[in-house]
């Protein structure tokens, strides 16, 4: 914006369990295949956030990096090399999905 602050988003998130949960229980959102898992607190996410104007208001959630959906028939052995997790569905511009916690396929 010239000669002005860019807008902010504040971004409503329910923190997740921290616990690894299995296909069958995600009813949050979608299962994800992401290439990199961060806690929302670390300095990447920090610099990530602040570059899209997000304001999470100092709730630490998993965040998800460069993730794409995988379809329940995908779902298997190799369906994804990267971080299987199941996100809610807080996605921001397809770069970063917010609370998204590991699950096994």
């Amino acid at each position: 914006m010239p000669g002005g602050s860019p807008p902010t988003k504040t971004v409503t998130v329910t923190a997740p369990a921290a616990t690894v949960t299995t296909v069958s229980q995600c009813n949050t959102g979608s299962i994800q295949c992401c290439n990199q898992v961060i806690s929302s607190t670390s300095t990447q996410a920090n610099l990530l956030l602040g570059l899209l104007g997000v304001v999470l208001d100092g709730v630490a959630v998993p965040l998800g990096l460069g993730c794409s959906p995988i379809s329940v028939v995908g779902i298997g052995n190799g369906a994804c090399s990267a971080s299987p997790v199941c996100c809610e569905n807080n996605s921001i511009g397809g770069l970063i999905n917010i609370g998204c916690v590991p699950i096994i396929l």
